[in-house]
């Protein structure tokens, strides 16, 4: 009697561990789809804010304007003799504005010179007194202009000029001999002086004061 009801009990509790090891696999099968797909979703998350890291922000997609030269570049020199004997250039051009540049004044029969940097503003530049302090002898003097290579230019020219200046145009155009580019070489002949001596140049004539 005793062995009977203990078999039922026996029986009973197979029973009831049976069922609650079943539960138990019924509810770890519905869960694992779920947390595969959060980890699926997570890791796409993660990719995705890391490939937006690694990319730059572009706040503007549209190309920029186009704003390089297309007129041939025009220099004009005007020279003049102040009561010191020293000399004063100023000149116009159609170079933007900012423009860096170098103004030199030499001598012919010495080779000497004077040089003076500046920059383009309004279309204009002016540089000086060039000369020594006693005055500039009489005779002849060679005015040149040149641009400083585009790489040294702020960034406002450079769009206009090109990054080596190959947007420059016309015939003060050469090309700088270390390999930086194009830059523009403008020059003229004056004479200072009282006495006008005939030549093949263009010359502009300084008189003594």
């Amino acid at each position: 009697m005793h062995e009977s009801r203990y078999r039922i009990l026996f029986l009973a509790l197979c029973l009831v561990l049976a069922g609650c090891d079943g539960s138990d696999r019924e509810e770890a099968d519905n869960e694992s789809p779920l947390a595969s797909g959060d980890a699926q979703e997570i890791q796409e998350n993660a990719r995705q804010t890391q490939d937006s890291a690694g990319q730059p922000l572009d706040e503007s997609t549209e190309p920029l304007p186009d704003v390089s030269m297309t007129d041939p570049v025009t220099v004009s020199l005007d020279a003049r003799l102040q009561s010191d004997r020293r000399m004063l250039v100023a000149g116009n051009t159609n170079l933007p504005d900012g423009t860096r540049l170098s103004v030199l004044v030499e001598r012919e029969a010495s080779g000497v010179h004077w040089q003076e940097r500046t920059t383009v503003f309004e279309g204009r530049f002016e540089v000086g007194p060039l000369g020594p302090g006693s005055g500039l002898p009489d005779g002849g003097y060679r005015l040149r202009v040149q641009t400083e290579p585009s790489s040294v230019q702020p960034r406002s020219v450079q769009q206009r000029l090109g990054a080596k200046g190959e947007h420059l145009r016309g015939s003060l155009v050469q090309d700088t001999p270390h390999g930086l580019g194009k830059v523009i070489n403008a020059g003229q002949r004056i004479l200072v002086g009282q006495e006008v001596r005939r030549t093949s140049d263009d010359v502009q004539v300084q008189e003594r004061q």
